[in-house]
């Protein structure tokens, strides 16, 4: 089988509006999570979101395409644009063997919002000729693929939450099988908008706080749920002898993936954590090795109560004894949860810390749950000598999906 690798990453996020800003941020244990700024919340339950600051497209595309574009495809080029730049690979790859995976959990909902009202106080003769294009879920990717000629496989992948992480796990298992060279994956999502914020707090999702530093607390014993976020993480991912033969700077290397479903619930994991559990065993079944105390799980971590016990259940029930012996954190205590967008932002934390050998922390654990009994990492970073990193995703509909890398260094 061929080896995959990453050679490019960018992300727009909370925390920053790229890769370094957003690890220094990591690092240094600041959180993004302040008072909602694009509405006016005060007839909904919820205050607070973690809302990309300063952001504008024109470094990335024309005004004439950006009014065409929805917000989350915005942050998609964006992060697509620093990933590819970082890589080199433009023009240097067989535009039939280069893909585009990248997936969003919602996609262009700020597109719905603003057509459906035109349509209710104007008619439906005035909406907008792009309200189609930008509002379909697939259009980041198809963006992206026309942007830079990638005529390869493109999907683009709908799990919820996990959806960033999917998307990275079949661009690898598609280059791993010889479909393709290098392919553009990862997530974006943009819904901090007065639909998704009170639809997500009417089913009990959302935290209702108004005090920021006790808002994303996973792990946390007075955790009371998520904070919405948004933003995109993009990763190029190549063939090894691909990426070597053109002197490609080389991050990690992709060694397994795991994806099951819990076959459950609509929005609520399954207590026994057997889906998420087995999840995590399949990836390290793929790439042929143990867990060892040299393995960090940047988890998924979003501040539930459910979510955070099971997740560490299972955990437990994957890795046996060796849970107790390596560090997990979450970094949506800093970044909030960015649904669709997650799983690429969180993948490029976990290559971070294989690079530098620096965890970033699980900043809002203050009070120790006894159900969450693992080593968080919490309040500050911490150095540690870790080969093998795990990025977990887990979404609505029981999604689960895991990422294993291991260091190039």
């Amino acid at each position: 089988m061929r080896r995959v690798v990453v050679t490019g990453m960018g992300c727009v996020s909370p925390i920053g509006l790229n890769v370094k800003s957003t690890w220094e941020s990591m690092v240094a244990g600041r959180h993004g999570i302040g008072p909602i700024t694009r509405f006016d919340p005060s007839d909904g339950k919820v205050a607070l979101a973690a809302e990309v600051k300063d952001f504008s497209p024109e470094g990335c595309m024309e005004a004439s395409e950006a009014r065409k574009t929805d917000l989350y495809a915005h942050y998609a080029i964006a992060a697509a644009v620093e990933a590819m730049e970082d890589s080199g690979l433009a023009g240097k790859v067989d535009p039939y063997r280069l893909g585009c995976y990248v997936g969003s959990g919602i996609g262009g909902i700020s597109t719905m919002i603003k057509e459906t009202t035109v349509m209710v106080d104007r008619g439906p003769t005035r909406i907008s000729p792009f309200f189609v294009p930008m509002m379909i879920g697939n259009m980041a990717s198809a963006l992206i693929a026309i942007r830079y000629g990638a005529q390869g496989p493109n999907l683009p992948v709908v799990t919820a939450c996990s959806t960033g992480t999917n998307a990275l796990g079949e661009a690898f298992r598609t280059i791993k099988y010889g479909h393709a060279d290098a392919i553009i994956a990862g997530g974006a999502e943009a819904t901090i908008n007065p639909l998704a914020i009170g639809g997500f707090a009417n089913c009990m999702a959302l935290n209702t706080t108004t005090d920021p530093d006790r808002a994303s607390i996973p792990f946390d014993a007075e955790r009371a749920g998520f904070v919405i976020s948004e933003g995109a993480g993009i990763l190029v991912l190549e063939e090894l002898t691909h990426a070597v033969a053109r002197s490609a700077p080389i991050y990690a290397e992709i060694i397994g993936y795991g994806n099951t479903c819990d076959a459950y619930h609509m929005t609520a994991p399954h207590a026994d954590a057997e889906g998420s559990a087995a999840m995590i065993r399949a990836a390290f079944t793929e790439a042929g090795v143990t867990a060892d105390e040299r393995l960090y799980i940047n988890a998924h971590g979003t501040s539930t109560p459910l979510n955070d016990k099971t997740e560490t259940l299972a955990i437990k029930k994957a890795l046996g004894d060796m849970a107790y012996r390596i560090t997990v954190s979450s970094t949506k205590s800093m970044t909030g949860h960015m649904l669709g967008a997650a799983g690429g932002v969180e993948a490029i934390a976990s290559i971070m810390t294989l690079r530098t050998g620096v965890i970033a922390p699980t900043v809002g654990l203050r009070e120790p749950d006894p159900e969450c009994d693992l080593d968080y990492v919490p309040g500050v970073a911490r150095s540690a000598d870790i080969d093998k990193a795990l990025s977990i995703s887990l979404g609505f509909g029981g999604h689960n999906a895991g990422v294993l890398f291991r260091s190039m260094n």
